[in-house]
């Protein structure tokens, strides 16, 4: 047993301890139980290490900032036991740390499947929207809504007990790591980057998932070199859940005819091996390339890409696009004065983080009247951290400041704009 730190992640070891690595990586919301049905048969041939997330499964609640500070500090983990090279296999951001891997460390990744993955998830505003729904009420409404993301309505009727187990799981993840981990997917695409992965690669995807369907799937193949494409019929996004016997069959096949090297396998005990003592919440029950930026001066790079990228962050990308989309001649130097200074120059500060920063732009926005901008900065502080109650006091505040009619006025925009961004979508 070994306690873990803010730099590794909690993880179980099962399988002869002379067998070589294989690495399984979870989706968002679940824990390494979400493979309990694929390791009786590959614990016979690999030693198998799954780990958990940062807050799930009662792991402890370190957020990781990115999907490459998830890989890094798996890899970290994996250094700790004394493990070179080892095959990975992922399940959605599983698979996004798989593919992180393999592009920063490709040396030490042997052999790879993405399960339900994709290059880019969604949009980066749907998933800093379902961090707002999570930070205003909590997990209840994604772990309610999980079943119908990850099974296909047959399974679910067919498995109330899998489904529970589902909801459950993601009730008792920790709110701050689970936002940080859609915060993470949201900035996440290595579409330009796929033809840099030169591990033999299986991609599996459920005939039915509505999260990362086999048009995404496809995406994967068309990139990587050396991927083919694996549907697996009846299933939807957890699809080891779902169709257990034939992930395995797929997974088990890929990895003993991928293997190239003969891997290095951990000096530790044949009996399973847990990083911490946890009180897992359930097992599954059986079923019946980067732009640089152009220099300016000298010295001196160019703050407009910069400013791009916080603008979308903050403000999201439906809402920049429908501005550029708008813009014209007349337009469209003023549209790039403000994003090389107002979000380039100003917002990339550190001297204030994002949350104070909305604080004053939403102050500023009242005490000017600009209540045509209050709505998308209104909807960007959510995006930023602060809470309904946080900005309910702030227009509060504007109240004894800007003048009652300024702040009533801004809480009707407000008001509109909470409602929308902290309602659950379907």
């Amino acid at each position: 047993m070994s306690e873990t730190s803010p730099n590794t992640l909690q993880y179980r070891v099962d399988g002869p301890e002379d067998a070589p690595i294989l690495v399984l990586g979870p989706s968002l919301g679940t824990t390494w139980h979400m493979w309990d049905r694929q390791i009786a048969e590959l614990s016979e041939r690999w030693r198998v290490i799954r780990y958990d997330l940062p807050g799930h499964g009662g792991a402890p609640a370190y957020p990781a900032s990115s999907v490459g500070d998830l890989a890094e500090r798996l890899l970290a983990t994996l250094d700790q036991l004394g493990v070179q090279r080892f095959g990975y296999a992922g399940c959605s951001v599983g698979g996004a740390v798989g593919i992180e891997l393999a592009l920063r460390h490709p040396q030490r990744v042997a052999t790879l499947a993405l399960v339900a993955a994709s290059p880019r998830f969604g949009t980066a505003d749907e998933f800093r929207q379902r961090g707002v729904v999570v930070r205003t009420n909590g997990l209840d409404p994604i772990a309610r809504s999980a079943p119908e993301r990850w099974f296909t309505p047959a399974f679910a009727a067919a498995q109330p007990a899998i489904v529970e187990w589902a909801v459950q799981m993601v009730r008792t993840t920790d709110p701050g790591c689970y936002i940080a981990a859609c915060e993470a997917l949201a900035a996440f695409d290595v579409r330009a980057g796929l033809g840099r992965i030169q591990v033999p690669t299986l991609v599996v995807v459920g005939s039915e998932d509505q999260v990362t369907g086999p048009a995404e799937a496809r995406t994967l193949v068309a990139g990587i070199p050396d991927a083919r494409l694996a549907l697996v019929p009846g299933a939807s996004h957890l699809a080891p859940v779902e169709q257990p016997a034939a992930v395995t069959d797929l997974l088990a096949h890929h990895f003993a005819t991928a293997w190239h090297d003969t891997l290095a396998a951990i000096p530790a005990p044949s009996a399973p091996v847990t990083s911490a003592p946890v009180a897992p919440v359930a097992e599954i029950a059986p079923a019946a390339a980067t732009e640089q930026p152009q220099a300016t001066g000298p010295g001196r790079a160019d703050p407009y890409q910069a400013g791009m990228k916080v603008r979308r962050e903050v403000l999201g990308d439906a809402h920049v696009d429908d501005v550029l989309a708008d813009g014209d001649d007349f337009t469209g130097d003023f549209q790039e004065l403000i994003t090389r200074f107002a979000w380039g120059e100003v917002w990339t500060r550190d001297g204030l983080d994002r949350r104070m920063r909305s604080c004053v732009t939403l102050t500023a926005l009242v005490a000017g009247g600009h209540l045509e901008e209050l709505a998308p900065h209104t909807r960007a502080a959510l995006r930023n951290g602060l809470t309904p109650s946080e900005i309910r006091e702030i227009l509060i505040h504007t109240a004894v400041y800007c003048g009652v009619p300024a702040a009533n006025s801004a809480f009707r925009v407000a008001q509109a704009v909470i409602q929308e961004e902290t309602t659950p979508r379907a």
